[in-house]
C-alpha cells in the first residue's frame, strides 16, 4: 500500500524516527496527494483574487473602498508584498478581477473575471443573487482549469477586497453555528471605538438572515465575490487533483465552505500559516488542521502561501534526495 510505502520511506532517512516533525506529515499527504513515493512540485502559482464589497460603505474597514482596486493596480505593477514574495520563490502571479468597482484600462495583465462592480449591500440584501454567485463560482474553476493546463500541480490563492473581513467572520459564525463576536476581529487595524461599530453592523447584518445555513446560501447572503470566486478555484483546484495552498482567515473561510461540500478536499489541502486575525486560529481547530507557520500575519493577498511554498519543497526534497540508511551506510538503531 502507497501510505506504508511512503511511511517507510520516511522512517528510514538517516534521522531518528520522526525527526522532521511536521515535514514528514507533509511529505506524505503529498505523496499520497500524487499517488507516488516520489513527488514533484510542478510549475507553482498564485491566484490573487479581487473585488469590492457592499458592506464597506458601512465602515467595517480602516480603509476607505478605493483601496482594493488601488491595490489591483499596485499587484499588476509588481510592488506588493505578494509580488516580492512570489519572485523570490519563482511562484507565477495572476490577478483576477472578480468584481472591483473600478473601470481598469486595457492592456493591463489583469484577469477579467469582473461578475459587477462590487457585492450588494448585506444589511439590505443578498451579497449575491444566486445567479451572480453561480457565476463567480464558474468563473474561479474557468481561471484554474486554464492553469492546470500548463502543468501546474500546486496553487495557492489570495484576497484583496476592503470589508472582506466582515464578510467571512459572518460567513464563519453561519457556517460553524458560532456568536458572531467570536468571529470578528480587527480586521485592517480597526481601533476600540471602530471595532465596536463593526460588531455592531456585523450583528445586524446576520439577524437579517436566520434562516442561511447551507453552505453555497451562507456564501452567496454574506460572501464576497471574490470568495465566492475562490471557492470555486478551490474546487475545481481540488477536481484537478493540485496541491491547494490556503493562506490566512478569509482564504481559510472559503476552504470551509467547500469542505462543507465536500469533505475530502481536505486531502490535497496545505494550511500555510496561522493569521494575527482573531478568529482564523479557532476555524483551524474546527477544520482540524495545523498551519505551517505563525508569523503574525494580516496582510491576506496569499502572502502566507509564497512564505510557505519552501517548506512546504524542503518535504519534498527531503523525500526525494535525503539519503537511507542502507544507502548511506549509516547504522540504524537497533
Amino acid at each position: 500500500m502507497l501510505t506504508t510505502e511512503l511511511q517507510h520511506k520516511i522512517d528510514f532517512k538517516t534521522k531518528p524516527l520522526g525527526a522532521l516533525g511536521h515535514l514528514e506529515h507533509l511529505a506524505h499527504k503529498i505523496g499520497m496527494v500524487q499517488n507516488t513515493t516520489s513527488p514533484q512540485l510542478c510549475n507553482p502559482h498564485m491566484v490573487v483574487f479581487a473585488a469590492d464589497h457592499g458592506i464597506a460603505t458601512a465602515g467595517v474597514s480602516a480603509y476607505p473602498q478605493e483601496v482594493t482596486y488601488q491595490m489591483v493596480m499596485n499587484f499588476l505593477g509588481g510592488g506588493a508584498a505578494i509580488n516580492v514574495f512570489c519572485r523570490q520563490q519563482g511562484i507565477n502571479i495572476k490577478i483576477v478581477d472578480a468584481g472591483v468597482n473600478f473601470d481598469f484600462p486595457e492592456g493591463l495583465k489583469l484577469i477579467d473575471k469582473k461578475v459587477r462592480k462590487s457585492s450588494r449591500n448585506m444589511l439590505e440584501e443578498p451579497a449575491m443573487t444566486s445567479e451572480e454567485y453561480q457565476q463567480a463560482l464558474d468563473n474561479g474553476r474557468s481561471v484554474v482549469a486554464e492553469i492546470a493546463e500548463t502543468g501546474c500541480n500546486i496553487i495557492g490563492f489570495g484576497e484583496m477586497g476592503i470589508g472582506n473581513t466582515s464578510a467571512s467572520s459572518l460567513m464563519m459564525s453561519k457556517l460553524f453555528n458560532l456568536p458572531v463576536i467570536s468571529c470578528i476581529g480587527r480586521g485592517t487595524g480597526l481601533n476600540d471605538d471602530q471595532l465596536q461599530n463593526k460588531i455592531n453592523i456585523l450583528s445586524a447584518a446576520i439577524e437579517k438572515y436566520p434562516n442561511v445555513t447551507a453552505p453555497d446560501e451562507v456564501a452567496q447572503t454574506f460572501g464576497g465575490l471574490e470568495i465566492a470566486q475562490m471557492i470555486g478555484a478551490m474546487e475545481e483546484a481540488y477536481r484537478q487533483n493540485m496541491l491547494i495552498m490556503v493562506d490566512g482567515f478569509i482564504a481559510t473561510v472559503a476552504m470551509a465552505t467547500a469542505w462543507k461540500k465536500n469533505p475530502e478536499i481536505l486531502k490535497n489541502s496545505i494550511f500555510c500559516h496561522v493569521s494575527d486575525e482573531n478568529a482564523h486560529l479557532q476555524l483551524l481547530e474546527l477544520l482540524g488542521q495545523k498551519a505551517l507557520l505563525n508569523l503574525n500575519l494580516r496582510l491576506g493577498e496569499g502572502t502566507g502561501c509564497a512564505l510557505a511554498y519552501p517548506i512546504i519543497q524542503s518535504a519534498v526534497n527531503f523525500l526525494n534526495e535525503m539519503s537511507s540508511f542502507e544507502d548511506a551506510q549509516v547504522s540504524n538503531k537497533e
